[in-house]
C-alpha cells in the first residue's frame, strides 16, 4: 500500500470479508486471529481491483517495508529532520543499509537511490502543480542542498527544467479556461 486511500480500500475489503484487523498501516495488515487461505485468496481478489496485492513471502514483505519507508521519507520529508535516507532506513528496519540496498536492487531491478529520486521527482511535480511553494521551499522540503541541485535532477529525469514544467502547467490552465 502506497497511500492513505489504499489503506481505506483495504479496510473496506477486510470489512466486506468480515476479517477484523488489529492494524492496517501502509504495507502491513496485522490481525489478531489467523486468516484462512480461502479468506486470503478472497482478499487478494478484492484488493487487486485497486492494483494491490497481498504479500506473504518474507522477500515481498521486506521490499514493501523498504518502499514504505522510502515513500514516507519523501512525502513527509518536511516533517522530519534532514537525515540521510540510508541512516533512516537502517534505523527503521534495524538492518544494514548495504544489505537492504543490495536486496532492493536485486529484487526490484533498480537501485534504492533511483527509486528515491523517482519518488522525489513525482513529489516535485505535485508541489509545482499545487503551486503553493517556491522552488526554494520545495528544495528545502525535499532536503536538496540547493535549487540548482533540484533543477539538475529534475531535468535529468524529465527532460524539462522545473520552470518549464511550471509554465506548461500554467499554459494548460489558460487553454482550459479559454474553452
Amino acid at each position: 500500500m502506497a497511500c492513505e486511500s489504499c489503506k481505506i480500500f483495504v479496510k473496506e475489503a477486510l470489512e466486506e470479508l468480515k476479517i477484523l484487523p488489529s492494524t492496517v498501516e501502509l504495507g502491513e495488515i496485522i490481525t489478531s486471529l489467523d486468516v484462512s487461505d480461502t479468506d486470503k485468496t478472497a482478499l487478494n481478489k478484492l484488493i487487486r481491483k485497486a492494483g494491490l496485492e497481498l504479500l506473504e513471502k518474507k522477500q515481498g514483505v521486506l521490499i514493501e517495508k523498504i518502499r514504505t519507508v522510502a515513500i514516507d521519507y519523501v512525502y513527509k520529508s518536511d516533517k522530519k529532520p534532514n537525515l540521510k535516507f540510508s541512516v533512516l532506513l537502517s534505523e527503521e528496519l534495524d538492518m544494514s543499509y548495504n544489505y537492504l540496498s543490495n536486496f532492493f536492487a536485486e529484487v526490484q531491478a533498480t537501485t534504492l537511490e533511483q527509486f528515491i529520486i523517482s519518488l522525489k521527482i513525482e513529489r516535485i511535480k505535485e508541489l509545482i502543480i499545487f503551486g503553493e511553494d517556491t522552488f526554494s521551499e520545495i528544495a528545502y522540503k525535499l532536503h536538496y542542498s540547493s535549487v540548482a541541485h533540484l533543477s539538475t535532477q529534475f531535468k535529468k529525469a524529465t527532460g524539462l527544467t522545473p520552470s518549464h514544467f511550471k509554465k506548461l502547467k500554467e499554459k494548460r490552465r489558460v487553454t482550459i479556461q479559454n474553452m
